[in-house]
């Protein structure tokens, strides 16, 4: 049986990989369940994958940023304006969880003061980032249910024989 492989997409591509940062991003959001030190370092490498996230994307960035106030749509518009706000949420809770990590950063010598006004905005926009979260996936259902949908076909066909492709029965075998 031959297949042919398709060629991984950019979406493809960006689907596995916002959904990684997004399952990443919710056991992050949860440190009395995966302990400090594991809440930490996942929320360090999630920060490193945000990152990785705003450079897959840069292209449509710096093209809305251009025509904001011009040719863009209204939900080109408000997706980008929700993306500026996760944004700083996001900037935000990694500054404030660098100020008051225990664990991750004290392994490497540094320390800071834990200061309750850390704490206190480190929670608030914590907080803010989930729900900012929930829209920006809400904002991208249909996306994401297409893409999904797409990849799971792709999948299965490739897996799948066609009846054309399925061997003969050798002879005195009973074909089932």
């Amino acid at each position: 049986m031959t297949s042919t492989t398709r060629p991984v997409t950019r979406n493809t591509v960006n689907l596995l990989f916002d959904t990684v940062v997004f399952v990443g991003f919710l056991a992050a959001t949860a440190p009395n369940f995966t302990g400090l030190a594991i809440h930490e370092w996942l929320s360090l490498a999630v920060a490193a994958a945000i990152i990785t996230h705003l450079l897959l994307h840069w292209n449509w960035i710096v093209g809305v940023t251009r025509r904001f106030f011009g040719k863009a749509t209204w939900g080109s518009r408000v997706n980008y304006l929700l993306n500026g706000l996760l944004f700083v949420a996001f900037t935000t809770v990694i500054f404030t969880g660098v100020m008051i990590s225990e664990a991750a950063l004290p392994l490497f010598g540094i320390r800071f003061e834990r200061e309750t006004l850390w704490m206190q905005l480190h929670r608030l926009a914590s907080d803010a980032s989930v729900l900012l979260i929930g829209l920006h996936v809400a904002l991208h259902w249909r996306w994401i249910v297409n893409m999904t949908r797409r990849l799971f076909r792709r999948r299965t066909s490739q897996h799948t024989a066609r009846p054309t492709e399925m061997a003969a029965p050798v002879s005195g075998e009973v074909a089932r």
